[in-house]
């Protein structure tokens, strides 16, 4: 595959880079399993001073790393600042908590003596990462495995190699040991030829199902960890008696923020029918409102997608959506801009036999639907393959999560934004993928969980239920 970055707002092929060799896979994977010999004898407290100077670094970094993720993928520059400014929040959450997450944990036993289970670094971990974050869905990996102790090797998407490289610098500039995190810019023959190699011990994989599957494969061939973050069409649950004023200000928002390139982006509208109509007319006047153009003019409010044949892809399951039946209520026309420009789109009457009831639009297209009970809603939003994110608006908070604890994903908010903060864990079920990053959760997702069981003198006894039964000798 070719890594470049091409703006997407200009269509410029901006730069071009090499693709990585065997030999330099090779000499990554030497150096983070010398690496990580070397962190097994070091002190977690120093890493975390480390992680908070990457934390200043990125800061001090802010403007030209937000600068080169919009011309790289296209988000709006303002989008970009925020993904930066997560990102050392990340650092340094991790660096402040990761020694007390990591602590040995005691354990009630009936065994004679003291047990805990202690918490150590694996070995080389091999990231797989997307565009549509190309910072945060780096940090939310590096800083609790960096803390654990675990190197790791990056494979970044092909559309964002200058982000990618440019955050590997900057960390490696503020003080990690080389090898920390290494970028390379690799084929997917070589990401599973890492995953074989036994100094690799875990796989950290954001991404598409297609993607997902295949990695998790290989995984699983060579009985390596894994964590899975993939796809997601998470339902927005809008109840009768939700304040439609504060629903209206946050669906749209929520349906075009990163242009509509989230999985965990709000993808079904399902709303009950005595606010159905307030709320498809209250979307249509917002979506019509935003206005497309440079993503670095702090005044544009659509950026462009991210290439060209995403744009592609997303007009080809518009217009097979409309071909089986969806109507078009706002959008699907033309943007008169040299960019990858979709224009923000509202689809009604998708019934379950049209492909767009269950296949994931990524990108700035919104799918209303009308339900006439409580029931049917929550049935509508877990009749779906993906299962990461959802969100409930309603009148009554307590009765929201009621409502949300019925819903069938890893993560769901009531009368809120989504947001992915480092002490909140992330994470689906279903299709959308297994394992949690970020959080306590996310921190243990690649440590040895050892049992430690200490006497204070050799002890014959056995207590029962026991598995060795020790025999007397005449």
């Amino acid at each position: 595959m070719a890594y470049q970055t091409i703006n997407p707002y200009t269509n410029e092929v901006v730069k071009t880079y090499p693709n990585a060799t065997d030999q330099e896979l090779e000499q990554a994977l030497t150096t983070g399993h010398a690496l990580y010999q070397d962190f097994k004898k070091q002190a977690i407290r120093e890493r975390g001073e480390i992680l908070h100077a990457v934390a200043k670094n990125i800061r001090s970094h802010a403007d030209e790393l937000a600068r080169a993720c919009t011309i790289d993928m296209g988000k709006l520059l303002t989008e970009a600042q925020g993904e930066v400014e997560l990102c050392a929040m990340i650092a340094d959450y991790f660096a402040d908590h990761g020694a007390e997450m990591l602590a040995p944990v005691p354990l009630e036993t009936i065994a004679t003596g003291t047990a805990e289970v202690h918490h150590h670094a694996l070995g080389v971990l091999m990231m797989v990462e997307p565009w549509n974050f190309p910072y945060y869905q780096i940090m939310r990996v590096f800083a609790p495995n960096f803390i654990v102790g675990n190197p790791m090797i990056l494979k970044h998407a092909s559309n964002t190699p200058t982000s990618a490289q440019m955050m590997a610098d900057v960390i490696e500039e503020a003080g990690a040991p080389h090898g920390s995190l290494i970028n390379l810019f690799l084929s997917y023959d070589q990401v599973e030829k890492a995953i074989a190699d036994p100094r690799v011990q875990g796989v950290a994989l954001t991404g598409s199902e297609r993607g997902g599957s295949s990695v998790a494969q290989a995984a699983g061939k060579h009985l390596k960890k894994s964590t899975m973050e993939l796809g997601g069409m998470d339902p927005f649950l809008v109840l009768a008696d939700a304040n439609m004023e504060d629903v209206a200000d946050i669906a749209w928002r929520v349906r075009l923020y990163n242009t509509g390139q989230v999985c965990t982006s709000s993808k079904r509208f399902i709303v009950m029918d005595s606010v159905y109509d307030t709320f498809v007319e209250k979307l249509v006047a917002a979506f019509s409102k935003v206005k497309p153009g440079d993503p670095l003019d702090p005044q544009t409010t659509l950026a462009p997608m991210n290439s060209k044949s995403a744009k592609e892809k997303l007009q080809a399951q518009v217009d097979e959506a409309i071909a089986h039946g969806a109507k078009v209520v706002y959008g699907n026309e033309a943007i008169d801009l040299p960019g990858q420009f979709f224009m923000p789109t509202i689809l009604t009457e998708i019934t379950k036999d049209n492909p767009a009831y269950s296949t994931e639009f990524f990108g700035p297209v919104a799918h209303i639907y009308k339900v006439h009970s409580e029931a049917e809603a929550i049935a509508l939003a877990n009749d779906c393959m993906y299962g990461l994110g959802g969100s409930v608006f309603c009148g009554d908070p307590d009765h929201g999560v009621e409502v949300a604890a019925q819903i069938e994903t890893g993560m769901v908010f009531v009368n809120n934004f989504m947001v992915s903060l480092p002490e909140l864990p992330f994470g689906g079920v279903k299709n959308s993928g297994y394992g949690r990053e970020m959080s306590k959760l996310g921190q243990m997702a690649f440590v040895n969980e050892q049992l430690i069981v200490k006497a204070d003198k050799p002890n014959l006894a056995n207590p029962a239920g026991g598995l060795v039964a020790l025999q007397k000798i005449d």
